[in-house]
């Protein structure tokens, strides 16, 4: 995913299920950095990749068909 990308989080330890944020960075011990909408305000966080899920806000593409994917 690339930095930064807008990014819709699901995230237990805050209870947070499609909050949107901008993903600003991947830390390598393991954290998103994240700019969080909170109601109307927008919080810096830290949240742990193994506990949280990211998706894209925007959709892929759709692929075309009979295009081949090599692995």
């Amino acid at each position: 995913m690339e930095v930064p990308s807008q990014v819709l989080v699901h995230s237990a330890i805050l209870g947070i299920k499609g909050g949107e944020a901008t993903l600003l960075e991947i830390h390598p011990n393991g954290t998103y950095e994240l700019n969080l909408n909170f109601g109307t305000k927008i919080h810096r966080v830290l949240l742990p990749v193994e506990a949280t899920v990211l998706i894209a806000k925007d959709p892929e593409e759709a692929a075309t068909p009979g295009l081949e994917v090599e692995p």
